[in-house]
This record gives structure tokens, C-alpha cells and sequence, in this order.
């Protein structure tokens, strides 16, 4: 395999294995995992339950640690971050949407777009014209200060969609993020993504909806823990 700079790849994976230890028998939900995300793909990762899609999703957004191999995120080795690395990498290079939204119900759409600068210190005038600007990219400029238990299910998820942008992150990582959306909400949501990504962002979405994977440009699948196949669209 090449070796690849920052500009050629967002993320890389070689040989990724993961394994839980439950009593004695360990459990390989990752047996050796290896692709390259290049830098501006839009990449739909399935797979059945056990196939180890939602272990590899922890894995890419350094929410846990391989058993084995090595994950690039841009030219870092994640692997061989400290938890304080790990958590930086997290908050400033990674923008996550989650199925269930994941906003904090006491802040405004506005706050809650700011969240993820908080842990890179203090929020400037610059910052938070930006969060006005993204509010105002998603739809929600008239929502700003309404919380998310006055927004529908549709803009929750536009909101947490402009959160992830908030740092300019090196990719975005979208778990199930139409899973509780009906298909007209969801064709608004997808359709959001996919100018995103026309705009150079990298996009990682996990699914398991063949009709929101084929909104993808590349559908890789998994099996017991192995690339079943990686097709490009």
C-alpha cells in the first residue's frame, strides 16, 4: 500500500483488528479490517448485526482503541495517542451525527452548534458568527434560540449536522443519521450531505437502509468482522 499525506487521504485503516474479552473466549468483532478513505469520498459503511460496523464506527471516531493495527486519521498514527490526544483529535477533527441527535436539551440550536468549541477554550465573535452562519446553511436561522424539544425530529438533526461542522472537522462521521427520520425528512437530511460532500467534505455514514447507502459514492460491507466487498458508485 502507497504511503499517503494529509491531502491524499482523510483517513486510512491497515489490517484493524479489534477483540472483547467476555469471560475466558475473547470475542474478534474486527478480524483485519484495511481501506483508505480518500480525501473528499462520501463512504457508506453496512453490514448485518455482529458484523462489527458499529465496533469499527467507535474505532474511526477514537472513541476506543484497536487490539490490533494501525488507523491514520490525516498522517497521525491514532493507535498510539494518549486518552488526552485521543480526546483533542475527537473535538477538533472529527464532526459526529448521531442517530438520536445527541443535542443537550437546556441549550439553544444555537448553543448547541457551539458545543464542540467549548473544549477547545474560549468561543470568540468570529466563532460565533460562524455558528450563526451554519445555523443559517441548515435551515435553523430562525430557530437559534428555540431549544430541541421545540424542533421537529427533521431539524434536530439539521442542527446536529451544523454542530459537526463547527470545528471544520476533518471528516464527519454520521451513525444512522435518518434512522429516525420518515423518508421525506430523510431525503432533505441525505440531500444536505451530499452537498457537503460536493463541497469537499468527507463523509463516513454508518447504515444499514440500502436506499440512504446508494445517496453514498462508495458502499464498503462487512462480515464477521472482514470486508465483504467495497464497491465504488
Amino acid at each position: 500500500m502507497n504511503t499517503a499525506t494529509t491531502t491524499e487521504f482523510a483517513a486510512r485503516i491497515v489490517d484493524l483488528k479489534k477483540d472483547y474479552h467476555l469471560g475466558e473466549e475473547p470475542v474478534r468483532a474486527l478480524r483485519g479490517v484495511s481501506f483508505d478513505i480518500p480525501a473528499g469520498d462520501f463512504v457508506a459503511i453496512m453490514g448485518p448485526s455482529g458484523s462489527g460496523k458499529s465496533t469499527l464506527l467507535n474505532l474511526l471516531g477514537c472513541l476506543d482503541r484497536p487490539s490490533g493495527g494501525k488507523y491514520y486519521l490525516g498522517d497521525v498514527d491514532v493507535a498510539r495517542l494518549s486518552d488526552d490526544e485521543l480526546s483533542e483529535i475527537r473535538a477538533s477533527r472529527i464532526g459526529f451525527v448521531f442517530q438520536s441527535y445527541n443535542l443537550i436539551p437546556q441549550l439553544t440550536v444555537l448553543e448547541n452548534i457551539e458545543v464542540p468549541l467549548y473544549y477547545r477554550g474560549r468561543i470568540t465573535p468570529a466563532d460565533r458568527r460562524r455558528c450563526r452562519e451554519l445555523a443559517q446553511r441548515v435551515g435553523l436561522g430562525d430557530r437559534l434560540d428555540h431549544r430541541p424539544t421545540q424542533l421537529s425530529g427533521g431539524q434536530q438533526q439539521r442542527a446536529a449536522i451544523a454542530r459537526s461542522l463547527a470545528n471544520d472537522p476533518y471528516f464527519i462521521l454520521a451513525d444512522e443519521p435518518t434512522g429516525n427520520l420518515d423518508s421525506v425528512t430523510t431525503e432533505s437530511i441525505l440531500d444536505l450531505l451530499v452537498e457537503l460532500n460536493r463541497e469537499g467534505k468527507t463523509i463516513v455514514m454508518v447504515t444499514h437502509e440500502e436506499e440512504v447507502a446508494a445517496r453514498s459514492k462508495r458502499i464498503i460491507r462487512l462480515r464477521d468482522g472482514l470486508v465483504q466487498s467495497d464497491q465504488r458508485l
